[in-house]
């Protein structure tokens, strides 16, 4: 099938290779062309594993390939996805749906011949119901599908989860938009990707109410552990003891700083805003993304208190920047919101990243930079893990002991069983579980 794809970021980029080397022909589309331009050179905007070896090939084999001007591939394609941001609007938090809009709008005039217009992005329930509206109010003539397909891509892994999905929600209101969309992921048949046929409001809140669930999940776990610490509870004892129900599962029982990325936190207060604007307000995910608004806040109160109660003058050494590993997105990720507070509090802060430092920079004032994790403790006064990268899991923490000013680590991750740091010589402190001097 030929495909046109708007937006070259994170989304639409993944789709598109993945979309290319399921055998279709694929054109990216974006209106920053210093970023066509790296992509045309084979230099990704983002980091993602596998990415610029998938992109390459399927360049090489001319499957995929990269443009700023929308209306050639939208004139050739049978469908066309709107992959571009849909970050919190200023003021209220609602969704800012202008960019989709806006391609809509650019859509309509491209198109030639029938094609189903796909919602990719995230975007709150009626949207597709809008961006309908928008193309035959540009075109009253036009033979157009309109659907949704949202996305379930976890950073660090999303070629997998592209490739070998979970499922595959496709919003429609006709059969012969569902039609198209079923070809485009015939590739995934064999695969046994189930493909759940919906109306394209179920889909769009399918995808909004999932984020919603997991978030939820983080943040439950994130306030057991607080309930741990004060009554001599072990979290992660806890997290496998109710993990090992299934009809609760083991995943994203991980307690600690918070969730952040270019997800979660945006699509839990699009959701708020949706249910409030339809006067059912959903009181749950409302407390959520108020707890884990004040969690990223308190994680900095934790490293004071672990230094003895002030950190003034200190200098505290931060492990992670990135909301997780496996990416570079510093996007909503605990680590601005724990620095700042040490910084408020006189703390002079270096940090390190595998990915990440570089997006850092621009959104963080007066942080030092190390060049790797040992370079980072040394002559700290305390060391956080923030960020569980693959790197930070098997350290030398007698090293590491020997280069801090204060054998203190707080490990916000619990990358480290406490009685191993405390054998190296570490005091300790983790989440969801006492600390221990001994």
């Amino acid at each position: 099938m030929r495909i046109a794809i708007i937006g070259s970021g994170y989304v639409g980029l993944v789709s598109g290779a993945c979309l290319a080397d399921f055998g279709h022909e694929v054109v990216c589309i974006d209106k920053d062309p210093d970023k066509i331009e790296a992509l045309n050179q084979g230099r990704m905007p983002i980091y993602e594993p596998g990415l610029d070896a998938l992109v390459a090939e399927n360049v090489r084999q001319k499957r995929l390939t990269f443009s700023t001007d929308l209306k050639p591939a939208v004139a050739q394609a049978q469908a066309v996805f709107i992959a571009v941001g849909t970050p919190s609007r200023r003021g209220d938090g609602f969704a800012d749906l202008s960019y989709v809009y806006a391609a809509a709008r650019e859509i309509a005039v491209a198109l030639t011949g029938y094609a189903v217009v796909v919602t990719k992005s995230t975007v709150p329930v009626g949207t597709g119901d809008e961006v309908e509206r928008i193309l035959r109010e540009a075109r009253p003539d036009l033979d157009v599908g309109v659907a949704s397909n949202p996305e379930f891509l976890r950073e660090g892994a999303a070629i997998g989860d592209f490739k070998r999905p979970d499922r595959i929600v496709i919003g429609a209101e006709d059969a012969r938009a569902a039609a198209v969309m079923q070809e485009v992921y015939r590739p995934l048949y064999l695969n046994q990707a189930p493909i759940l046929l919906t109306g394209r409001r179920t889909a769009e809140l399918t995808k909004y109410a999932a984020n919603a669930f997991l978030a939820t999940k983080i943040t439950f776990i994130n306030e057991i552990a607080d309930l741990c610490e004060q009554v001599g509870a072990n979290v992660q004892e806890v997290a496998r003891g109710i993990g090992l129900d299934n009809r609760i599962g083991a995943k994203f029982l991980h307690a600690g700083p918070g969730y952040g990325g270019s997800c979660f936190p945006k699509d839990t207060l699009a959701l708020v805003k949706t249910a409030q604007d339809y006067g059912t307000p959903v009181r749950i995910v409302e407390t959520v993304v108020a707890v884990n608004d004040q969690r990223k806040r308190a994680m900095a109160r934790k490293v004071i208190a672990a230094c003895g109660g002030s950190v003034r003058g200190k200098r505290v050494a931060l492990l992670g920047l990135t909301f997780k590993p496996n990416t570079d997105d510093m996007r909503d990720a605990p680590s601005l919101s724990i620095i700042a507070g040490l910084q408020d509090a006189g703390a002079r802060i270096v940090a390190y990243d595998p990915e990440g430092m570089e997006q850092a920079r621009p959104l963080l004032q007066g942080v030092a930079y190390a060049e790797d994790a040992y370079g980072c403790a040394e002559g700290a006064d305390a060391l956080v893990i923030v960020t569980e990268w693959n790197a930070f899991r098997a350290l030398d923490l007698a090293r590491l002991k020997g280069l801090m000013a204060a054998p203190v680590l707080v490990d916000l991750r619990n990358v480290y069983a406490p009685d191993e740091a405390r054998r190296h010589g570490l005091r300790h402190i983790g989440v969801g579980a006492l600390a221990r001097d001994d």
